[in-house]
C-alpha cells in the first residue's frame, strides 16, 4: 500500500512539476524523497518505540515500525537540501509535492488496516456501524477478541478530503507560494492530533504522544506561515495604493 500510494503520488506531482517545466527537477528530487524519506520512517520509529533496537534490528524494515512524521521529517530536509542545490524555491517545491503527499498516507494508511495494527480503542459492532462502516472493515476491526475503531480509516478519509481542498485551495489561490504547504500543515496536524488521541499504539516522549507534539508544531508553523503571506500581501497592496 505504501508503493502504490507512491506510484500514486509520483503521477500527480509530475503531472503538476511539467505545468512549472521542472519534470527533470522532480524526477531526481523524487527519488532522494523517496529513499531517505523511507530512512527517516524507520529510524524515527525505532527511536521513540519503547523497545531498544540494535542496529541489525533497525536494518529490518519487513519486520514492521515506519512513522509518517518520520517519513516527512526525513524527506522536507531532502528537499531543503536539493532545492538549494538547484536554486529552486523550497516553499514552490514543497507546493507541487504536498497534494501528492497527502494523497498517499491516505492509501497507505490501508496497510494498516491488512495489516491490523494502528487501531483505536475497543468498541461495539452497534456503533461502528452507526458510523456506516463497510461490514468488511467492521470484521477486520476485530483484533485480540474484540472489535475496535478503524483510527486507519479516520485518517485516511481525512487525508482524501485534504486532498480534495489542496487542489481547490492551488486552483483559486493561482499557485500562490506556501499557501499549500501551510495548509498542509494545518490540515493533516489537526486530523492526526485528534485521531492520535483514539490510536493504543502511539510512540511516546515520556507521558506525551510523539505524533500529537508533532501535530502542534506542524499547525503552529502553518498557521505563522499563512499569517506572515496575509501580513506581506497587504503590505504590497499599501505599498501600491500609496505608491
Amino acid at each position: 500500500m505504501i508503493l502504490l500510494g507512491i506510484l500514486v503520488a509520483t503521477y500527480i506531482v509530475i503531472r503538476e512539476a511539467k505545468r512549472e517545466h521542472l519534470e527533470t527537477y522532480f524526477e531526481n528530487l523524487i527519488f532522494y524523497v523517496i529513499l531517505f524519506g523511507i530512512i527517516g520512517a524507520r529510524l524515527y520509529y525505532c527511536l521513540f518505540y519503547h523497545e531498544n533496537y540494535n542496529l541489525v534490528e533497525v536494518l529490518k524494515i519487513w519486520n514492521g515500525g515506519l512513522a509518517i512524521y518520520g517519513g516527512i521529517i526525513a524527506g522536507f530536509i531532502t528537499i531543503c537540501w536539493y532545492a538549494r542545490k538547484k536554486n529552486i524555491s523550497i516553499l514552490k517545491t514543497t507546493d507541487i509535492i504536498v497534494p501528492g503527499l497527502i494523497i498517499a498516507q491516505a492509501i497507505g494508511r490501508w496497510g494498516n488496516f491488512f495489516n491490523g495494527e494502528a487501531y483505536g480503542p475497543v468498541t461495539t459492532t452497534a456503533y461502528l456501524h452507526k458510523l456506516k462502516i463497510p461490514n468488511f472493515i467492521i470484521d477486520g476491526m476485530y483484533i485480540n477478541g474484540a472489535y475496535h475503531e478503524p483510527t486507519f480509516l479516520y485518517e485516511s478519509l481525512w487525508c482524501l478530503l485534504g486532498f480534495i481542498i489542496l487542489l481547490v485551495i492551488r486552483k483559486i489561490t493561482n499557485r500562490k507560494k506556501g499557501i499549500n504547504t501551510y495548509v498542509y500543515f494545518i490540515w493533516y496536524g489537526l486530523g492526526r492530533f485528534f485521531i492520535e488521541s483514539l490510536r493504543t499504539d502511539s510512540l511516546y516522549i515520556g507521558t506525551f504522544k510523539v505524533s500529537k507534539v508533532v501535530s502542534l508544531i506542524l499547525i503552529i508553523i502553518g498557521i505563522i506561515g499563512i499569517a506572515i503571506n496575509i501580513i506581506r500581501k497587504e503590505g504590497k497592496n499599501k505599498w501600491k495604493k500609496e505608491k
